[in-house]
């Protein structure tokens, strides 16, 4: 018996719940990048994202309830592996002065994968006819690229400098 095919509906909600996952992981991790974290830009850029993230978090809930489902975490591998590559680098660098630069360069990454999922759901979301959900994503994609330019001059204003300085 041939399986039957998959939709868009069932991909966005399959990466729906991904991303859920990748928030309420994130939310769980920046406390200690923050608490490893030497520079005070950098601990503050860790917090504030943070409460962007449970913000993100809120949204996701409503774009859940928008297509009728109940709000659930898929286990994301991409987000474990950043964190786990994140958890070795914080213990090799530890006390290291390009411990910070480690931590950003982890950052980024997360910010890079967010930025590509949410902009993939938004276009699912415009394709599947889910404006009030497309206008969601799209405020939270905004601000995962503004957390990725600001920490990209955070990384060339303070930490790439101390981390060479040192």
């Amino acid at each position: 018996m041939a399986k039957s095919s998959k939709q868009l509906d069932e991909l966005f909600h399959n990466a729906l719940k991904d991303i859920y996952f990748a928030e309420k992981k994130i939310v769980a991790t920046l406390p200690k990048m923050a608490k490893a974290a030497n520079s005070p830009e950098l601990k503050e850029s860790f917090e504030k994202h943070k409460v962007q993230s449970e913000g993100h978090v809120k949204r996701l809930d409503e774009v859940f309830a928008m297509i009728d489902a109940k709000p659930q975490a898929k286990t994301c591998d991409v987000i474990m592996g950043i964190v786990k590559e994140g958890e070795g680098l914080m213990e090799e660098y530890k006390g290291s002065p390009a411990l910070d630069a480690a931590l950003l360069a982890v950052a980024q990454a997360v910010e890079h994968y967010e930025i590509s999922r949410y902009g993939t759901l938004k276009c699912w979301a415009e394709e599947l006819g889910i404006d009030e959900a497309v206008s969601l994503l799209d405020d939270t994609l905004q601000e995962e690229e503004e957390t990725d330019i600001a920490l990209t001059a955070l990384a060339k204003s303070v930490v790439n400098m101390q981390a060479e300085a040192a």
